[in-house]
């Protein structure tokens, strides 16, 4: 499976910025990635949180492996955590 990878930056309600990678299937429609960073952020307590194309860029297309495939398959999107998240 190709994925694509968008590089988020969020600005958390303390102030300090969470960043994750939001990772979809190559042809998922841009809406429904941030629809998936918001239903993220909502895990996180962070609800309402602006999550726009500012905040959320594609950056690249590659193979998944095994198990973000899983994942992908099982819930539509995998967040790979990177800071204060």
């Amino acid at each position: 499976m190709e994925i694509a990878v968008y590089d988020t930056y969020v600005k958390r309600k303390d102030g300090r910025i969470m960043h994750f990678d939001i990772i979809v299937e190559k042809n998922t429609p841009y809406e429904k990635v941030i629809a998936y960073g918001n239903e993220y952020l909502k895990t996180k307590g962070e609800e309402g949180q602006e999550l726009s194309s500012n905040e959320c860029k594609f950056c690249h297309i590659e193979k998944a492996s095994k198990d973000i495939e899983e994942k992908i398959k099982n819930k539509g999107y995998y967040i790979y955590e990177m800071e204060n998240c």
